[in-house]
């Protein structure tokens, strides 16, 4: 029964912009500073405080609601959204209701090479609360201002995703558009990207399911993972007679499941009303067009690009576009290489693996485009084999020096001397009679296991194609 019911999510995702100064006031917005040093009786909301609105942070939100595809609107306001919390002084946050900054827009990509598509239902400025600072013994809690004010844009989808994994991929297909732009780092580890999940299940051919809202939910795959056990747990409770309650609940990582955190809160529960210290206003038409010129050029017109000029194939390409730090990147490998591709190639291969290892994000590749395409071109001119520049290439990244160097000190350039190879190549076919029978009676995929023997034996520096030549002349002499 419960195999039946389909998932329904929407996603509400936070972006801090990266402006220098907060949204209504001008304290830094400076990450890491210490606690409660960038604040102000604005930022506070002290009695007798008039907040002004950064033109920054609302050319921001302009630029993400365009390459959202949204439409921005003529009018907007701010309202008083009104809650207590203790990291937020005013008691109240200024928001918007029910004139955004940007309405519409919709975000394609792909989950598994079939095409999907979320409309965004809103784009708003907001300003971001404190920050709660619970000791390890919990029993006292400090509050640090330092986050209050800070620019926020809130975007909120339809309910178009049906699967956690969709959910995952658009989130990072939107991140990626959101880097494009240069309104925010979004780096997920330091809360400039936090998103909810509101996910409900249902019979298809039936309303929407009651929504239960998953909370600040901070990486790609505690995203996964939270909706992955909340869908599940909403078919069990239904599967038993159970109904769901519309509600609040934390993701729970080191136990695996959502708990429930509070009774969800409707709009009319904030008792929203118009911002009295911030009047309406409206969007210059011709400014809204001055900043869509100058937005850069966008993942999609570069991926054509690169097929187009540079050969890549299109998911490549793809790959590569997804971060516009990884593009710069390529592009300059790209303008040094005399094949891009194999420049793609290491990219996407060894790089990006000693990025997983070392925990690393693409601000921070160790190894110059210079050095990249050096080493590749020390391969294409036959000084080091394949093996042999991957093996040097952690070395590259610690160290920074040169490739050529390195292959120079620790002699690792190919051996092309037939006479320093040949006795690794009748040790091989001594030590291995299983192999050699094999290649006699007709499989020669054994051929490619005492090359790599010899391979082996010579620690990568033999040429590949002598050692093969030298294999079979041996084999057909004996």
């Amino acid at each position: 029964m419960t195999a039946e019911l389909e998932t329904v999510i929407g996603v509400e995702v936070h972006v801090e912009l990266s402006t220098k100064t907060k949204i209504f006031c001008g304290c830094p917005t400076t990450f890491g500073a210490e606690p409660n040093t960038h604040v102000c009786p604005i930022c506070l909301g002290m009695p007798g405080s008039l907040p002004v609105l950064n033109e920054a942070a609302l050319e921001d939100a302009v630029k993400a609601a365009l390459v959202l595809g949204c439409q921005v609107a003529q009018r907007t306001k701010f309202d008083r959204k009104n809650y207590f919390y203790p990291d937020l002084p005013k008691g109240y946050q200024i928001s918007q209701f029910d004139q955004p900054v940007a309405t519409g827009g919709l975000v394609e990509f792909e989950v598994d090479g079939e095409p999907r598509e979320v409309r965004i239902h809103r784009v708003h400025l907001e300003e971001d609360a404190g920050k709660s600072l619970h000791d390890a013994a919990g029993d006292s809690t400090l509050v640090d201002f330092n986050r209050t004010g800070v620019p926020l844009i809130e975007i909120v989808s339809e309910p178009d995703l049906r699967s956690p994994e969709e959910a995952r991929v658009y989130l990072i297909k939107l991140k990626s558009l959101i880097e494009y732009t240069g309104v925010s780092d979004v780096k997920m580890e330091e809360g400039s990207l936090r998103c909810d999940c509101n996910v409900s299940v249902h019979s298809p051919g039936t309303e929407f399911g009651t929504p239960v809202e998953l909370k600040n939910l901070n990486s790609f795959r505690s995203v996964r993972l939270a909706l992955d056990y909340e869908v599940e747990r909403q078919k069990k409770v239904i599967a038993e007679g159970g109904t769901i309650i519309r509600e609040t609940r934390l993701w729970d990582e080191r136990a695996g499941q959502t708990r429930s955190m509070r009774a969800k809160e409707q709009s009319h529960d904030y008792r929203y009303f118009p911002e009295p210290d911030l009047v309406p206003f409206v969007i210059d038409r011709a400014w809204v067009e001055k900043v869509r010129r100058g937005l850069p050029e966008m993942p999609a017109a570069k991926r054509d690009r690169y097929v187009r000029d540079w050969g890549l194939p299109p998911y490549d390409a793809g790959v590569i576009t997804g971060s516009p730090i990884l593009a710069a990147y390529f592009e300059r490998c790209a303008t040094l290489a005399k094949e891009p591709k194999k420049a793609a190639n290491w990219i996407m291969g060894e790089l990006m693996a000693h990025l997983n290892a070392k925990g690393l994000g693409f601000g921070e590749i160790p190894i110059s485009p210079e050095h990249l395409v050096g080493l590749i071109d020390l391969i294409d001119r036959g000084v080091i084999s394949g093996t042999i520049a991957k093996s040097i290439f952690p070395e590259l990244c610690a160290t920074g020096r040169e490739p050529e160097v390195i292959v120079r000190e620790r002699g690792l350039s190919v051996i092309n001397d037939e006479g320093a190879i040949v006795e690794a190549v009748e040790r091989a076919i001594a030590d291995n009679p299983k192999a050699v029978a094999e290649i006699r009676g007709g499989k020669d995929r054994a051929m490619g296991f005492l090359v790599g023997q010899v391979m082996k034996a010579t620690k990568g520096r033999a040429n590949p194609e002598l050692v093969n030549k030298l294999v079979r002349e041996k084999l057909s002499q004996s």
